[in-house]
């Protein structure tokens, strides 16, 4: 029995299927991903979207679907689906669907009266190519296949438009044909495994709309361009593969292509399996550098989310080589103390004040498990103590520590922190001062680098930070801490302090290197789990506070008032179950198992068999966001590793 399971009674509903997405990516950039009826609901949909780096380095949608045509005793059934103005679906392909699978790879079976077509669809590993299997499984007679490709060659924030200066010739290569739209671009290779004819008939579909981008507040209408259709017979039995790729490939190769790529993939059987297939998504191993997707299908490589979600990603499911690699990929990227938080090569942005605290936090999980010191302090004490004093001299964005010892950062239009929507320029959560989170890393960081100095016998670090950490403490408690509320402060700086009940202050609970006594770390718990907890993570801001969103939805400017606002973050989870678990040890054990239980629903409800981006922070706390994120995924391998390690050991 699938772990995966779809009612097969509501396939041809669109209300159902349309909420239902998949994304599948591979090592050399490029991901697939569409809704469970192959009908693209967003801009960012398509069959083969690639990084083209001689472009912009970002990634672009080549082949945005393939529209597949049975052609049967001279009748004609089109299992295609485009949606178009005035909410018309056409071809409606999506009622001769009759089941949909999700392991190993994203299956849809099709029945045309007594044809039974089965369609699978995988990325190979390490190179641009989706390779699509069918299978005719029922046939009476020998039937026509038509296939049709979209093709859109342009940037997955984008939309095509029809155009004059498109190349739309073909150009014939084994079974098949292969096309570039535009300069600057790679061919796409489209062939089968079998002898097709391509017939050209050149034409634009004009105004195919994608939905979520509607109510995302976005431009939604887009023009693709089919070139024309390949054409081949086949009867009961056979068994035929489609490539499209920024390479040509060998046609007589490709059935065993596909079933070698097959046998790479992590079965979906578990909610267990689910996660650690979609961690294995995240990673891209391109020129020499292995990095990190923060989320799909949006997001690029964040600093920040990197250092994050790594010990998630890999230390939790036993790969620790590929933890070493991003963590050698993104010292290489260091600059005055700071790490790029988003950006290309080119145009780095260097506007985070947690991603290189986090980076020793990152190491410091790392650390655990190679029980190697003197070997993490010989590869990294280099980059931690420029960071170190970065922080301590000052960098840009006025970071800086003051004479109490703490982090300031912050300068206005600027939001430095993980709550950084921005809002016609001025952030929602600006945060400038002290921000709690930041210098409970900050004390963290210090002491990780002290243990790691001592045991290397690094005297001359000892002696020039030994002092500091007692200082930040004393400072940290007077400013943050109130006995009477029995929680921290969001943010403080020389004038006002924040005491709106945010998450932030979990970090300082969950840190191996705290300044918090239990009794402070039993009042900020309380408290979060009071106004914060829910199901699938922690508000950002408590329900009481008159400026709490619940539902995240409408405008670009709406979602982003609603971010950081009360919407609910599965990441931070990680960081109260881990301070919860400190404190109540075994008997926390049950809390915990339920957390981790109550996200096996999400596997079937936006992303399948992954973890979105964000939720609602009412009730019944909606996915939204990107419908795969790094460090929510991550959050949740971590806390399964926490909870089997405590049980293995009982």
């Amino acid at each position: 029995m699938a772990y995966l399971k779809f009612d097969k009674t509501q396939l041809i509903n669109l209300e159902y299927s349309l909420t239902k997405e998949f994304i599948r990516s591979n090592r050399a950039g490029s991901y697939s991903s569409t809704t469970i009826v192959y009908c693209n609901t967003r801009k960012y949909h398509g069959l083969l979207i690639v990084p083209v780096d001689n472009l912009d380095g970002d990634r672009h949608v080549l082949l945005s679907s393939f529209d597949e045509t049975i052609v049967e005793r001279e009748g004609e059934f089109n299992l295609g689906i485009h949606k178009y103005q005035g909410d018309i679906y056409s071809p409606r392909g999506h009622k001769y669907v009759r089941d949909f699978m999700a392991d190993p790879t994203p299956t849809i079976v099709y029945r045309v009266g007594a044809v039974v077509l089965v369609k699978e669809s995988l990325l190979v590993e390490k190179e641009e190519q989706v390779l699509i299997r069918y299978t005719i499984q029922e046939s009476d007679v020998p039937i026509r296949l038509r296939f049709r490709p979209f093709l859109a060659f342009r940037n997955m924030h984008s939309l095509s438009k029809a155009n004059m200066y498109a190349n739309t010739r073909p150009t014939l290569i084994p079974n098949g044909a292969k096309f570039r739209l535009y300069d600057g671009y790679p061919f796409l290779h489209m062939q089968f495994s079998k002898e097709a004819e391509f017939v050209p008939t050149p034409d634009w579909y004009y105004g195919i709309e994608y939905n979520k981008e509607l109510r995302r507040g976005y431009d939604y209408k887009e023009d693709l361009f089919v070139p024309g259709y390949f054409e081949l017979t086949a009867k009961k039995g056979d068994v035929i593969i489609f490539s499209a790729g920024t390479a040509k490939t060998n046609p007589e190769h490709l059935k065993r292509k596909y079933t070698l790529e097959l046998g790479k993939r992590i079965p979906r059987d578990s909610f267990k399996h689910c996660l650690i297939n979609a961690a294995q998504q995240f990673f891209i191993k391109r020129n020499k550098k292995t990095e990190v997707i923060a989320g799909f299908p949006w997001f690029g490589c964040w600093g920040r989310d990197t250092f994050i979600a790594l010990p998630g990603l890999t230390l939790a499911i036993g790969d620790v080589a590929t933890c070493k690699d991003v963590l050698d990929t993104q010292v290489a990227k260091l600059k005055n103390g700071l790490f790029p938080n988003m950006g290309n090569e080119d145009s780095p942005a260097f506007n985070s004040v947690d991603a290189p605290l986090w980076f020793f936090w990152s190491v410091q999980q790392y650390t655990k498990v190679i029980k190697s010191y003197t070997a993490i302090w010989r590869s990294y004490g280099k980059a931690m103590k420029s960071i170190l004093e970065a922080f301590r001299y000052g960098t840009a964005f006025n970071i800086a520590m003051h004479e109490n010892g703490l982090i300031y950062a912050g300068e206005p239009g600027k939001a430095l922190t993980w709550m950084d929507a921005v809002v016609n320029g001025k952030p929602v959560t600006p945060r400038i001062g002290f921000p709690v989170e930041i210098n409970a890393l900050w004390y963290n960081a210090v002491m990780f680098s002290l243990e790691l100095a001592r045991r290397a016998k690094d005297e001359e670090f000892v002696r020039e930070w030994e002092s500091l950490p007692a200082l930040i403490k004393e400072s940290f408690l007077n400013k943050f801490w109130d006995s009477k509320k029995g929680y921290l402060a969001d943010v403080t700086d020389y004038k006002n302090t924040d005491w709106s009940i945010r998450p932030n202050q979990v970090i300082a609970v969950s840190m191996e290197y705290s300044m918090l006594s239990p009794d402070m770390k039993m009042g900020v718990l309380t408290v979060v789990e009071r106004d914060l907890l829910t199901p699938r993570g922690l508000r950002t801001l408590s329900p009481t506070n008159e400026k709490y969103q619940g539902i995240y939805k409408g405008t670009q400017e709406q979602r982003d008032l609603a971010y950081h606002q009360g919407t609910v973050w599965p990441w931070l989870l990680e960081h109260f179950c881990e301070g919860y678990m400190n404190l109540h040890k075994e008997s926390g054990l049950g809390f915990l198992k339920q957390l981790i239980d109550g996200f096996e629903p999400v596997m079937t409800e936006l992303g399948i068999g992954t973890i979105s981006e964000i939720f609602d922070g009412d009730p019944p706390h909606r996915a939204r966001g990107a419908i795969s994120q790094a460090w929510s995924v991550a959050a949740l391998l971590r806390m399964i590793q926490r909870y089997e390690s405590m049980t293995q050991n009982k």
